[in-house]
């Protein structure tokens, strides 16, 4: 009987199924390489650099007066307190200083180390004490307001007060952190940010920013100030999985250790917030805060700062008067007479 070779073209068609993948994937890879390049020859870096830990940092620093860290959250660069204005309505004021936190924009994240909010709040600290910054009012958006209860709960009477938005402070299930956490993966996380995730995420973003400023619509000009193709880079998706892998157990770390805040803290929060539940997560620090004061604002979802930017403007004034009358920049967070506690509700 002769012999089959039946089983030699089914062979011969697998391996030319892998080697067509694997030339996709190259020539996947090839394309993202390039279009983040492109991407950071179109969009230069629009502030300073500060290396401290054996990382560089991009920052922006504008105004005078008292100074105010802002923190942005994830998915975004630090140009988005340069759409929401309020660089533009605190620079009046304030010394004003915001980072591209590691790993986004143009500030690096070494892989030596892992970047929870507390290693990402320490750096921040270094590169704040190298720039000659004293006691500032630190702002948070969503993800930095976690890295900024972190520079609050760090030990020293350093921060003189803060001002949290859209955050996510106690831990629970979350299916966005599952889907998005392997893209920091090694060896996984590397293929994924070379291929499928830039091509996933340029079908995605327009509906994933949608949501986060859900029920407003976006900002005609968010898309002029953060260019799509910064956030797609592969560099900025692995920053972003990381932190999304990180959140919940920053969450879990720091919420014991809410009630030993003694700075003043104002907490903002969107009533319609579809991204963090505000009642879950702004109401319940509140309550755990003796010295906070929380303003829900009507109609605004996850992006509050860009619904409620004056009133948040004048949350940062309060904080700062103090200081601001004493005409030095001699006090520390606890010379200042904490808020009310109290809930308002606010306008959209």
């Amino acid at each position: 009987m002769p012999r089959s070779f039946n089983h030699v073209p089914k062979s011969s068609g697998t391996v030319g199924l892998v080697a067509a993948a694997a030339t996709a994937a190259a020539v996947g890879a090839l394309w993202v390489r390039h279009r983040a390049s492109r991407a950071e020859r179109d969009n230069p870096p629009v502030g300073r650099f500060v290396e401290v830990d054996g990382v560089r940092l991009h920052y922006i620093d504008e105004g005078k007066g008292s100074p105010v860290v802002l923190l942005h959250g994830n998915a975004v660069l630090l140009q988005d307190f340069i759409a929401s204005g309020l660089i533009d309505r605190l620079a009046g004021r304030h010394r004003v200083i915001a980072f591209d936190r590691p790993g986004f924009g143009y500030s690096e994240r070494p892989r030596s180390r892992m970047w929870s909010a507390e290693n990402q709040a320490d750096t921040i600290r270094h590169a704040l004490e190298r720039l000659g910054v004293d006691a500032p009012v630190v702002l948070g958006h969503s993800w930095g307001a976690s890295v900024a209860l972190s520079m609050a709960l760090g030990g020293a009477p350093y921060v003189r007060g803060l001002v949290l938005l859209s955050g996510y402070y106690y831990p629970g299930v979350r299916l966005d952190v599952a889907l998005t956490a392997p893209a920091a993966l090694p060896v996984l996380g590397d293929v994924l940010r070379y291929t499928v995730s830039p091509i996933t995420g340029r079908l995605l973003l327009k509906r994933m920013v949608a949501a986060m400023f859900a029920p407003s619509p976006v900002p005609d000009r968010f898309f002029e100030v953060i260019a799509r193709e910064m956030i797609l880079r592969p560099s900025q998706i692995k920053a972003e999985a990381g932190d999304a892998a990180a959140m919940i157990p920053a969450a879990a770390r720091l919420r014991d250790h809410y009630s030993a805040l003694t700075i003043p803290v104002s907490i903002f929060a969107g009533a319609e917030d579809k991204i963090v539940d505000p009642q879950a997560h702004s109401v319940r620090l509140h309550q755990a805060v003796p010295q906070s004061s929380l303003v829900m604002v009507q109609g605004a979802g996850h992006m509050v700062h860009y619904a409620a930017a004056e009133q948040i403007v004048a949350a940062v004034d309060a904080l700062t008067e103090p200081h601001d009358a004493r005409g030095d920049d001699t006090g520390v967070a606890d010379s200042v007479s904490p808020p009310e506690s109290t809930i308002d509700v606010a306008e959209s």
